[in-house]
Order: C-alpha cells, then sequence, then structure tokens
C-alpha cells in the first residue's frame, strides 16, 4: 500500500472526486482544496482561492503534501469571462508553486492538469507530444501559458504535465456534452439538440484517466508533458447511438447552429505510447461500460 498525503486542488470537481477515490484506495491520506463559497465537509478540505497567493500557502504549509495535484482550474471552454482562464489557470498555477518552493516543501511529485486543447488543429491524424501546440481558444491557451510557467520551476520540483484528452463519467455535469446527451435518455426526451454531429473524440473513461494520473505520480517521469488517451475516437453519432441500444429507445437530433463552436477541431485522437513508455500499459474500459454507468446513475 502507498503512503503519505497527496493535496488535490479543486477535489470537489468531477476530476478531484474520483481522483480522491483512486488514491484513498492505494492507500494515500487525502487532503484538498475547494473554492470559496463551497464549504469544507472534511477536516483535510481547505478553502482556498488560488488567486490569493497567500491563502494558497497557507494551505501549503498547514497540508505539507508529499504529492501534489493540481486539477483546480476554469475548465469551460464556454466560460464567459476570458480574463479569468488566465487568473485562475496561469496565476493560480504559479501561486501553488510559489508556496511549494517558499515553504520548502520536498513534494515527490507535482502533476499539473492540462489539457490535449493545447494542440489546437493539429494536422495528424493521431496526436503526439512532439507536435508543437497551436491552442485555438482562451482555455487551451491559458493551459499552454500553465505549461511554459511550469517549465521554469523544472529545475526546483519534480513537476509532470498531463494533457488529458476528452473523458467522462457518473458525476461530470450535464453542461458537458455526454451527461447532456446521456440525461436527455434518462429523462425519456423525444429529441435533442446538439452542435456538429461529425466531430471525433475521445470519450475515455474518469476512472482510468485517474488511475493514470496515480501511476504518473508514483513514476520516475519528471520535466516531461504526456498524453492521457486511449488512442481510441467516437463520432458523435455513435455516441447516440450507442445510448440508443442501452436506453431501448431512440431520439431525434437536431442541429443547432448556435452550438457549433468557432475553430470546432474536426478530430482529436492521442497517441499514448509516451505515456506507457512511462508507466506502462494502460486500459480503458469500453465507451459502452462507461455510457450503461452514466446512464444507470442518472435514473437513480
Amino acid at each position: 500500500m502507498a503512503s503519505g498525503t497527496v493535496l488535490i486542488t479543486g477535489i470537489a470537481g468531477f476530476t478531484g472526486f474520483h481522483l480522491a477515490a483512486e488514491l484513498r484506495e492505494a492507500g494515500y491520506r487525502v487532503a484538498g482544496t475547494v473554492a470559496p463559497g463551497h464549504l469544507p465537509s472534511a477536516p483535510d478540505l481547505h478553502t482556498c482561492d488560488l488567486t490569493d497567493p497567500a491563502a494558497v500557502r497557507e494551505v501549503v504549509a498547514e497540508v505539507r503534501p508529499d504529492r501534489v495535484v493540481h486539477l483546480a482550474a476554469i475548465s469551460s471552454v464556454a466560460h464567459k469571462d476570458n480574463q479569468a482562464f488566465y487568473r485562475v489557470n496561469v496565476l493560480g498555477t504559479m501561486h501553488l508553486l510559489e508556496a511549494l518552493g517558499a515553504e520548502g516543501i520536498a513534494s515527490n511529485k507535482v502533476l499539473l492538469a492540462s489539457s490535449a486543447q493545447v494542440y489546437g488543429s493539429a494536422a495528424r491524424d493521431v496526436v503526439d507530444e512532439s507536435i508543437c501546440p497551436r491552442p485555438v481558444n482562451h482555455y487551451a491557451a491559458s493551459k499552454l501559458a500553465m505549461e511554459h510557467l511550469a517549465a521554469t520551476w523544472f529545475d526546483r520540483l519534480p513537476i509532470v504535465i498531463a494533457r488529458p484528452f476528452n473523458y467522462t463519467g457518473v458525476g461530470q455535469t450535464d453542461s458537458f456534452l455526454i451527461p447532456k446527451i446521456v440525461d436527455h435518455f434518462a429523462n425519456r426526451q423525444d429529441r435533442i439538440e446538439l452542435g456538429n454531429l461529425f466531430v471525433e473524440r475521445e470519450f475515455n473513461d474518469v476512472r482510468a484517466v485517474c488511475r493514470i494520473y496515480r501511476l504518473l505520480l508514483e513514476s520516475d517521469a519528471r520535466g516531461e508533458s504526456f498524453n492521457v488517451c486511449s488512442g481510441i475516437g467516437h463520432a458523435l453519432m455513435s455516441i447516440v447511438g450507442a445510448l440508443e441500444k442501452i436506453a431501448k429507445r431512440s431520439i431525434k437530433v437536431d442541429v443547432n447552429p448556435a452550438f457549433v463552436r468557432p475553430n470546432e477541431l474536426p478530430r482529436l485522437i492521442g497517441s499514448k505510447a509516451k505515456l506507457e513508455s512511462a508507466i506502462g500499459p494502460v486500459e480503458f474500459p469500453q465507451i459502452e461500460q462507461t455510457l450503461t454507468l452514466m446512464y444507470e446513475s442518472a435514473l437513480g
């Protein structure tokens, strides 16, 4: 069994919830930060505004983590406040790294969650880490800026950067695409409005992503970026088709032009070769298994 304390920023979020369960199961003590407005529900949870450097340092000094996973971020591409992407995603990360350095935390590993969206409209069928990032929205640009900021700390902290491709699972809000579709089936809606029906994305299971995060925390990797991906893509209509089989009913799909994002990437599939060279073979549940769990959870 593992030992030591892992600090998860953004522990109250979708990924944080599943990652905390993964780490506790492995034997770690887990502490976490929640954003102002969320009341801590356990002694190891701490309210913290990442844009306040003093508040971040106070939490780091109190927890003194052996490992850190930085998940807290503005994660919705459609977020209305463009400046918030940079205040939280870039400056918030800077405050965390500065706090770890100032407190002399001898962390075994600091994992920073970036995003595969940093690659932008990469002109390759399968995207690997050698591709030069070309972000096409503020969310992705802020994540790439965070990566460059983190690189200035590579000689002082054992940092690893994760670039997860799309993932989903039980507990993700319906502001995200797959839970929205699942909820329409669970609520027996006759029709659904979607955007571009022909985009192809990975829709991986959050539990597998969290296991990979744990393995990266425990690996010897540092000063590097890794795709967190399965290499398996799904067209949006294939997701609808899979849910029609699971729910045993059909749904009418309408395209709403308002949901078609500018600069939409037609295909975003990753290579997991570098990841597997660092942590060994990775396996993901079949998409039908993930969708079934989400559907059954939505039914209550």
